[in-house]
């Protein structure tokens, strides 16, 4: 007897990666409810977002967050892929190192270097999943990075 795919109740506009950060919990929710996206989102949470998804530190975890994709697609039909770092993140302190955050402007640039290889690795398995990208203030303001 074939096995056919799982599929969970029916489609679902995006999977959102961000931050474990518990500080953050409550702006990312308004963020993507204000975008009209309130239960229409699968929720992945990593420490560092997009350095959590994809570091030389731990491969493994990057295993992982390819693998949530695979199984949004065939879950919930999702074709879009929301990463949202955020400034003062702990993880890229540690991963990275302080240098790598030691002002606003270089922890800017560490972070769209990041976010644009995440990117990058996501379209090379997805060539057609739209992925968007940004960077939440921890007043919960996010810059879209383009």
């Amino acid at each position: 007897m074939p096995v056919t795919p799982a599929r969970a109740g029916g489609h679902c506009e995006a999977l959102l990666l961000t931050c474990m950060d518990f500080r953050l919990a409550n702006e990312v929710t308004s963020y993507m409810d204000a975008r009209g996206l309130r239960d229409k989102y699968d929720h992945m949470a990593m420490a560092g977002a997009s350095l959590g998804a994809l570091n030389d530190r731990f491969p493994h975890w990057n295993e992982a967050f390819m693998t949530h994709i695979e199984l949004a697609v065939q879950l919930h039909e999702v074709h879009r892929v929301i990463i949202l770092d955020h400034r003062d993140c702990g993880a890229y302190k540690m991963i990275l190192g302080e240098a790598a955050v030691k002002d606003p402007e270089t922890e800017l640039r560490s972070h769209v270097r990041q976010l644009y290889a995440l990117r990058s690795a996501i379209l090379t398995k997805h060539p057609h999943m739209e992925v968007e990208i940004g960077l939440m203030a921890l007043d919960g303001t996010v810059m879209q990075i383009v």
